[in-house]
């Protein structure tokens, strides 16, 4: 195969460019052959090089004091305290997802706790953001069925709790849905570990499964759009086996805590090549290997199948010169292979032999560091000017708002999500204190009073109707929920999710979400640890939507303090943080109700919500408030139900707005910057102090019933909501989708 005369027909299907051959004939001073052009080919893919986004990706904020590793390895990593770590990071699944959903979204969890616990940290905690076309086609849920089953399938099987995570329906997902997975681990603060192949002579050490042909190519799929012939790639995905991988995770921790090695990085897109080279080009040195020693499942497996082959639960380990024996004991003794298939090289190489033969040598650094990159032209969408066109008073206020509330309810964005997680093992490792369906999940750490916050959000219509906006704004939600479960938010990572970025549209869309993104992060100082960007999400040319998904990770002092968003008692006074001032552009109510996807989404004042989140951290902490839970799809109406629908029992509710608004922008629009609170009567007094303290406006909107109702009081209109209405229209999902949940 070595021997096959590349012609610009091969280069294409490579992936590359004809100016990018030529850019790798001049690097290496001669023609490639064909193992290297897939070596090049993998490498200098979207998927893997970031060649379109790395400038942009320079914006964000990257550093704290509290920040131990930002981006540039396998996770991200802050303090939690002086003796402890999180390790965290969110990847993309889409493309594997459609052609496969079952194996693709479960080979993505797979990949991100590798990512984790090659940092040396144990995984604790998993969550998803799932972006799926609307459930009343069949093909639909059939991938959102699948995706679902094979999250669950690889978290249970490993024993990782899945937390919570964000499900949104959107019509352009319908050919390309979006699979972001995202895990956390807790390391020791002094014994993280890096991808970096030190020591020259060093064994380089191939550990875990067998290498087969799946995957071949994933990556450069992954950067490429589906055409009609998506159902074909089947191939370039990846199986996984979660039992394998639990083997792999321990052999792997116990080799650390040992001191055993020096290096390590997990063999995910691009396999055996980004694994080798990425370590090579991180330590300045080189590394040889010999495919003949490389453990092989199938037979007369080519050095090209080799290298690019993305078969699942496989590390490259570096060990100390002398301590490869241990190392390979350890792994004998968790039913892992272990081989030793090369050493570190002070040549700066890449150098691969196969049956006594040298069939690629490429300098390392020309495949990571000296992979072009582009400075793409960006243009202002077309749509955008015509979106923005649009005046509530185009819509009238529907003469039923009970029954609007309802059909809200009902929208598959807002309606309960039960189906998903209760096929999640949620309490395993029985760390998970605040379960799915609160605002953020909250993990207690074993043997400490301190605790971990999670949250994940986006609003993929903001961000098609006005990127920066809706960059800001995935941010400032995701810090509330942390806020408001009693947490500080610290630290982002993110899954950038977009089209072609080679279309000037896409780039205008990708520049300004960071754009956004990136001031929220430098007003509520929680930098960008790392993360992933994931373009070419486009099926027959059509794009979709951007989606800047957000991971928050918060620290809650004392987890005893945790609050979740539902009302839990009567007679408890309910107050609004914030300010009512009907926004609905972009908003669910505008989509559900009236079938329009247009206006300006809800502004973000970032200084408020810097001085909110504090409030809802400070009134936590002193015990002031029973419940708290952010306003967003649907807006305060919809809040209400959801405060009311405690799975613990339903608490019911009267309140009365006085504000001087039309009564579906009140009830529905989606104003930022808004906490429903709950509290005792007796702390009013403190909790106005300081909210007043923090210059934060607030207003008493009612209390909790001992009734089954939920009563709404604006202007000369009341609805009742009874408990039967509300969690009927809230459990409309999951009679869909399994009716046994309900």
């Amino acid at each position: 195969m070595e021997d096959i005369k590349i012609t610009p027909e091969i280069i294409k299907e490579h992936g590359l460019t004809l100016e990018e051959y030529e850019l790798i004939k001049k690097m290496l001073g001669r023609e490639p052959n064909i193992v290297e052009l897939g070596l090049f080919s993998v490498m200098w893919s979207e998927h893997c090089s970031y060649k379109s986004s790395k400038i942009h990706l320079a914006k964000f904020p990257t550093k704290a004091p509290w920040v131990i590793q930002g981006p540039g390895e396998n996770a991200g990593v802050i303090e939690i305290d002086e003796e402890l770590a999180a390790v965290f990071k969110m990847e993309s699944h889409n493309h594997p997802s459609y052609i496969e959903p079952f194996q693709g979204a479960a080979t993505g969890v797979g990949g991100i706790l590798r990512d984790i616990f090659t940092m040396g940290a144990r995984p604790i905690a998993s969550m998803d953001v799932l972006l799926f076309g609307f459930p009343h086609k069949p093909k639909n849920r059939y991938i959102a069925e699948g995706v679902i089953s094979g999250i669950a399938w690889y978290g249970n099987c490993i024993g990782v709790p899945t937390v919570g995570g964000q499900t949104f329906f959107a019509e352009c997902f319908d050919h390309n849905p979006l699979v972001n997975v995202f895990n956390l681990g807790i390391a020791k603060k002094n014994k993280i570990f890096k991808a970096k192949a030190k020591g020259v002579g060093n064994p380089v050490i191939y550990v875990g499964s067998k290498t087969g042909r799946d995957g071949i190519h994933g990556a450069t799929m992954a950067s490429d759009e589906f055409r009609e012939d998506a159902e074909e790639k089947k191939p370039n995905v990846q199986v996984g086996d979660p039992f394998t991988e639990k083997l792999l995770l321990e052999a792997c921790l116990e080799v650390m805590e040992k001191d055993l090695i020096v290096g390590i990085q997990d063999m995910g897109a691009a396999g055996l090549t980004c694994s080798t080279s990425e370590m090579a080009s991180k330590a300045g040195t080189g590394i040889e290997i010999d495919l003949d020693l490389v453990p092989q499942r199938e037979e007369n497996m080519t050095p090209y199948e080799i290298m690019l082959s993305e078969s699942q639960e496989r590390m490259l380990l570096v060990a100390e010169k002398g301590k490869e024996e241990e190392v390979i004991k350890i792994f004998k003794k968790w039913g892992i292979d272990a081989v030793v298939i090369g050493h570190v090289t002070d040549d700066g190489l890449l150098r691969v032999k196969h049956k006594g033969k040298v069939v690629a040598e490429v300098p390392a650094l020309c495949l990571t560091e000296k992979a072009p990159v582009y400075k793409r032209a960006a243009k202002e969408p077309d749509y955008i000017k015509e979106v923005k066109r649009f005046s509530p008073d185009e819509i009238d206020c529907p003469n039923d708002l009970k029954e609007a509330v309802l059909k809200l309810l009902s929208s598959p964005n807002i309606a309960s999500k039960r189906f998903i997680w209760r096929q999640y093992d949620h309490m395993v490792q029985i760390n998970t204190v605040v379960l799915p369906g609160s605002d953020a999940a909250v993990l207690r750490i074993k043997g400490k009073r301190i605790g971990i916050s999670l949250s994940s959000d986006v609003n993929p219509r903001y961000c098609y109707l006005d990127p920066k906006e809706g960059g800001k704004q995935a941010v400032a939600e995701a810090a509330r929920n942390v806020a408001v479960s009693g947490a500080e938010p610290k630290a982002i990572t993110n899954c950038l999710n977009f089209g072609n970025p080679e279309k000037g549209e896409v780039m205008w869309q990708f520049i300004n979400a960071i754009e956004g993104m990136a001031e929220a992060c430098r007003v509520l100082n929680t930098p960008v640890t790392g993360g992933n960007v994931s373009f070419y999400n486009e099926t027959l040319g059509k794009g979709v939507w951007p989606t800047p998904t957000v991971g928050m990770v918060g620290i809650i002092k004392d987890v005893s303090k945790r609050i979740t968003s539902f009302f839990k008692e009567p007679d408890n006074i309910i107050l609004l943080v914030g300010e009512n001032r009907g926004e609905i552009g972009g908003s669910e109510y505008l989509h559900v109700i009236h079938n329009l996807v247009k206006g300006t989404p809800p502004k973000v004042d970032l200084e408020f919500e810097k001085r909110l989140i504090k409030a809802m951290v400070i009134l936590a902490e002193k015990g002031l408030i029973k419940s708290a839970h952010d306003v967003s799809l649907g807006g305060i109406a919809v809040t209400l139900c959801e405060c009311c629908a405690n799975p613990e029992g339903f608490i019911g509710a009267e309140v009365e707005f006085k504000e001087k608004i039309r009564e579906d922008l009140l009830l529905f629009g989606e104003d930022q910057g808004r906490v429903v609170i709950s509290l005792s009567k007796e702390n009013l007094d403190s909790v106005a102090k300081i909210l007043e303290g923090l210059n934060l406006p607030f207003s008493v909107l009612g209390k909790t019933s001992s009734t089954s109702n939920l009563l709404i009081k604006s202007g000369k209109s009341a609805i009742v909501l009874s408990e039967n209405e509300i969690l009927h229209s809230l459990n409309t999902l999951n009679r869909i989708f399994d009716p046994y949940c309900v």
